[in-house]
């Protein structure tokens, strides 16, 4: 059973993701809680883990709103991401005739052909997003390391956020389908030599699309 900082935890964070909140409003703690039906302690714990996992900013003494994200936020989510994931992309390549290395493939596989049917039909950004961080996800949890996933999950929320944004651009959909694409085909063929060229190309082009919009 979920401890009640959990619960209040995940009633938030679902209700930031689902667009429930406004980012002109500053929300009162107490009031909120009891909106919700959750008790002051947990909620003010959970208030706190989604300040620090950059969904929120804490207004002192008045409560908590939602976090506008910035350029460095841009910058710093973008240089964690591409830290990771070339890493882990890099070790899959090198492990790629492993069984555990063929599964990965398979499974990434099957959300690629998603990402395709949602492309070539309902060009949902919500479903294709769903998809998307699929397969990332799996890369990640690839090594089993779980310091490392637990980094990958604080910088989750702004990761789909700069991602919806960035999927929202003409032809942008199809693009973020052929990097998949070209990712899987590199670490399925082992190749060492290009697959962080590769991979680092999949970040470079949203990081650039978010920081553009920004300026924009």
């Amino acid at each position: 059973m979920k401890t009640l900082n959990e619960q209040a935890y995940e009633h938030l964070s679902k209700m930031i993701i689902e667009n429930k909140l406004s980012y002109q409003e500053i929300y009162s703690e107490t009031k909120l809680s009891k909106e919700i039906g959750i008790s002051r302690t947990p909620f003010r714990d959970a208030v706190h883990r989604l300040a620090q996992e950059g969904y929120i900013d804490i207004i002192p003494s008045k409560g908590f709103r939602l976090h506008q994200l910035s350029e460095q936020d841009v910058i710093n989510t973008f240089q964690i991401r591409s830290a990771l994931e070339c890493y882990c992309c890099y070790e899959i390549t090198r492990d790629y005739q492993s069984d555990a290395a063929q599964a990965l493939f398979q499974n990434l596989e099957s959300a690629t052909k998603k990402m395709k049917e949602i492309m070539e039909t309902t060009h949902s950004i919500e479903k294709f997003s769903e998809y998307d961080f699929d397969f990332h996800i799996q890369i990640i949890h690839y090594l089993k390391n779980e310091q490392l996933i637990s980094i990958y999950n604080t910088f989750f929320y702004r990761m789909k956020k700069l991602a919806t944004l960035s999927l929202s651009h003409e032809g942008r959909m199809e693009q973020t389908y052929q990097e998949h694409r070209n990712i899987l085909v590199a670490m399925k063929d082992g190749d060492l030599e290009h697959i962080y060229e590769i991979t680092m190309e999949h970040m470079n082009t949203p990081r650039r699309i978010n920081l553009e919009d920004l300026v924009g």
